[in-house]
């Protein structure tokens, strides 16, 4: 069996590290010509880092990224609202990292390499069709343009959020959903945010919101940060283009005012080099995915809000469980049903759950009720009410810990 994925990023190329530990073949075609270290940073959640463990990644992770400890709300002014433990500090076996989402796509590249061979990079995807037997692939070579038809079992479209491989499984229109906010992100330069292992989040209401937390080991200084700002009301959106560069002044109007006692958001936001800036968008969860020995995988099958740390870390577990049913099915569009089976009702309910911003909801509540700051949460919130915003955090990033620890593997070596 030869499975052919189109897009070498997180779940492309954790896709085929999965599918060679199962002893199945695969090839990554990837249509940039040149493969680089780029973007801002991510946070992989445990269930995630336990999948690139068993692939035997766990040295280069704990070299390139920050094991998370907490996850912390405050307000504008720095008052603790709540603070959630993280990765082992929670109880899990593995940890969670918070990781420059190029140097984790490097770290699969590499070991793609090594063991599989070199991905195909400069070559686009251009359309299939499928028999009994099988899948046509035509792919056209983005230096020359020439054209190429290539048989495979399985076709897997890992192809990001604009992928090409959905829009021809799904022709009837398919929007990119905008619920108002925008984006601005950056990494610079900045002192120590609290621990330096902790995940900061401060908000005045469901309008602001700011995001902070270290990215390198090496460098204990660079500090990855999230601005969002409701702009407008939303609706359907074309495109997004998510290496649109911003403007300081667009962004550094929001928090001219902020006196936060832990950030220094001014800054950091004066301290970047470069910004990006652009739409938080999502798709309408599908009523499925693939047809026959097509289908989907990661951002391509379910892009989500990324509030929930849950875009790499769920392509990685699409990668693992698509890799299992494909080495445990006979007939390859039975095993991609039993994948879809499997991951498409969770990740659905993740898209929807993270476009109701559960936790922005106690911290606008807070503002409302302490618009001057506060000294003690317990004087603005009950204890019935931060349970309730600890609960809705959890829901849109964890899994239960003693169901992950206890888990039996998801790998499948042959």
């Amino acid at each position: 069996m030869r499975i052919m994925i189109i897009g070498a990023g997180i779940g492309g190329l954790t896709t085929a590290l999965s599918l060679h530990a199962a002893g199945i073949e695969c090839v990554v075609v990837e249509s940039t010509s040149v493969l680089r270290p780029l973007g801002v940073g991510i946070n992989l959640q445990s269930h995630a880092t336990r999948e690139l463990t068993e692939l035997g990644l766990a040295d280069q992770l704990a070299e390139k990224g920050v094991e998370t400890t907490f996850i912390t709300f405050t307000d504008q002014f720095g008052g603790e609202i709540l603070s959630i433990p993280r990765g082992r500090s929670a109880g899990y076996l593995w940890p969670q990292y918070s990781i420059h989402r190029g140097e984790l796509q490097m770290i699969l590249r590499a070991a793609v390499e090594e063991r599989i061979g070199p991905v195909r990079l400069g070559t686009r995807f251009e359309g299939f069709e499928q028999d009994g037997d099988g899948v046509e692939v035509t792919l056209r070579d983005v230096a020359t343009g020439e054209t190429t038809r290539e048989r495979a079992d399985v076709l897997v479209g890992a192809d990001g959020v604009h992928s090409s491989v959905r829009t021809l499984l799904h022709p009837e229109g398919d929007p990119l959903r905008w619920g108002g906010i925008r984006m601005w992100r950056g990494i610079a330069d900045g002192d120590r945010v609290r621990d330096g292992a902790t995940v900061f989040v401060a908000g005045t209401n469901l309008s602001v919101k700011f995001v902070a937390y270290h990215i390198s080991p090496a460098d204990p200084r660079m500090v990855n940060w999230v601005a969002e700002v409701k702009v407008g009301d939303g609706g359907e959106v074309g495109e997004a283009d998510w290496s649109r560069r911003g403007r300081l002044e667009d962004v550094a109007r929001y928090f001219a005012d902020w006196k936060h006692s832990h950030v220094d958001v001014m800054a950091l936001l004066k301290a970047t080099e470069r910004i990006l800036e652009y739409p938080m968008v999502d798709r309408d969860p599908l009523e499925s995915w693939g047809q026959g020995r097509v289908t989907l995988l990661g951002d391509a099958a379910h892009p989500m809000y990324p509030i929930g740390s849950n875009g790499g870390s769920q392509a990685v577990l699409d990668a693992r469980v698509l890799a299992r049913c494909l080495a445990t099915f006979d007939d390859p569009a039975e095993a991609l049903a039993a994948y879809e089976a499997e991951r498409r009702p969770p990740t659905s309910a993740l898209v929807l759950a993270h476009r109701a911003l559960p936790v922005e909801e106690t911290i606008s509540l807070v503002m409302e009720r302490a618009p001057h700051g506060f000294a003690d949460i317990a004087d603005v919130l009950t204890p019935e009410e931060l349970e309730a915003m600890t609960a809705a955090q959890r829901g849109i990033t964890d899994m239960d810990v003693k169901a992950l620890n206890e888990r039996e593997s998801w790998s499948v070596v042959r």
